[in-house]
């Protein structure tokens, strides 16, 4: 399974990078405003840093002008991947930009139907938000469950983004389900390092090391 970071700021990806488990981001404006950055400017940054797909989103909602927003975007970079609105029109959008050789991520994906209209049209990624569902009472992760069990009985290439992570426990439901990816904020990916244990057997172990190197001084 693949890991994206969800995230516009550029020490979260290079320290994720660094532990060579981060294969791609995703991003949007409202991530690349926090930082104060220009848009076109922290998508190419990203794109440099992970050298993988980094999904930036067209903000127009007419199929023609979010061909027009995404040939733009996949001018900044060759990792760029558009990340396009699951609504009719984006997905007659999808569908012109896979003739095109023009990658997407197809976003708020919250059914298994809305997958498979965005798979049928070329979408290269399709991102059901889990954590949303989760927030209204609803399983994200059964949704996860249903898409890959329909793209399953079909010869799709489109790969399933885990998106709108909350915590490890839905990077671990994942994982089992045999998603492509997951995309989380670098908070959680810090915290699927942790567990007690490794940190109790660790100092176990330096304080075990200690007393050896005591007993080796007499």
């Amino acid at each position: 399974m693949k890991l994206f970071l969800d995230t516009a700021n550029l020490e979260e990806v290079r320290k994720g990078v660094s532990y060579g488990i981060v294969d791609g981001v995703t991003t949007n404006p409202t991530l690349v405003q926090k930082e104060g950055s220009d848009f076109r400017s922290r998508v190419g940054e990203l794109c440099e840093l992970v050298k993988g797909p980094v999904s930036a989103e067209v903000i127009s909602l007419n199929a023609e002008e979010m061909v027009a927003e995404a040939r733009e975007l996949a001018e900044i970079h060759e990792h760029v991947v558009v990340k396009i609105p699951m609504i009719p029109e984006g997905v007659r959008a999808v569908k012109k930009l896979s003739t095109l050789g023009i990658k997407t991520n197809v976003t708020l994906v919250f059914s298994a139907v809305q997958a498979l209209l965005a798979a049928k049209a070329g979408a290269t990624y399709v991102s059901p938000f889990i954590g949303r569902l989760d927030d209204i009472s609803s399983t994200g992760m059964a949704l996860v469950e249903e898409i890959i069990e329909v793209f399953s009985n079909y010869d799709f290439s489109t790969e399933v983004i885990v998106a709108s992570v909350r915590h490890p426990m839905h990077v671990l439901e994942a994982a089992m389900l045999g998603a492509d990816i997951v995309t989380l904020p670098f908070a959680v990916l810090e915290k699927l390092f942790g567990h007690p244990l490794t940190e109790k057997g660790l100092e176990r172990f330096l304080e075990d090391w200690k007393k050896y190197q005591a007993s080796q001084k007499h």
